[in-house]
Order: C-alpha cells, then sequence, then structure tokens
C-alpha cells in the first residue's frame, strides 16, 4: 500500500515570532503529530517567508484523519495562532515512488 503526504505552505502573521513559532511546532509534533495513528515523519520547511510542512503516513486514510480531527488540541491551536489563513494551501499526494540515499538506507 502507498504513503501519503499531506502538505501545506503558509505564511506567518504579520509581526509572528520565528521563534515562538517554531517552539509552537516542536511541541505540537512531538507531543501530538508523531502520536498519529500511521505517522511515518514529519519535515518543516521555509523559503523567505513563506513556510511549509509535509507529514508522512503510512494510508491515504490516516492522512485524512489526521487532517480532519474530531476533537479540537490546544498544541494545534498554538500553532494555528501564528498563521496567515489567507497564505494556506493544502494537499494530499499519493507517493508513486520514493529514492533514499545509499547512506540513508
Amino acid at each position: 500500500m502507498p504513503n501519503a503526504v499531506f502538505f501545506n505552505s503558509y505564511k506567518l502573521k504579520k509581526g509572528a515570532s520565528v521563534p515562538d513559532f517554531l517552539l509552537a511546532v516542536d511541541k505540537l509534533w512531538n507531543e501530538y503529530i508523531s502520536k498519529q495513528k500511521g505517522f511515518i515523519s514529519s519535515k518543516l520547511l521555509v523559503d523567505g517567508d513563506t513556510w511549509a510542512d509535509y507529514t508522512v503516513f503510512e494510508t491515504m486514510e490516516d492522512a485524512k484523519r489526521f487532517a480532519n480531527p474530531t476533537h479540537t488540541n490546544d498544541l494545534a491551536e498554538k500553532f494555528y495562532s501564528f498563521l496567515n489563513f489567507n497564505s494556506c494551501t493544502s494537499h494530499f499526494y499519493s507517493v508513486e515512488r520514493s529514492f533514499l540515499s545509499d547512506q540513508v538506507k
């Protein structure tokens, strides 16, 4: 069964503290995302003022369940408080192929 990726890009609100944002990201990933069913890995990316993150799950069902939780989460709410929602985009991708360096295997 192929893996699934939940990919998001966004900008922070004007005046948002990047160090505080990064602390919120760390708490969210360490205390919530990494414990979700099917979680494999996550990355946080930045290019200038555009941020992105992606999380790899075992299945598309796991990714979609994660993206549409049945209850609120204080860690996610803190993370969201930094985001400019007018800039947010999200996509689900199925992994077609995966490549690893021989050094990683």
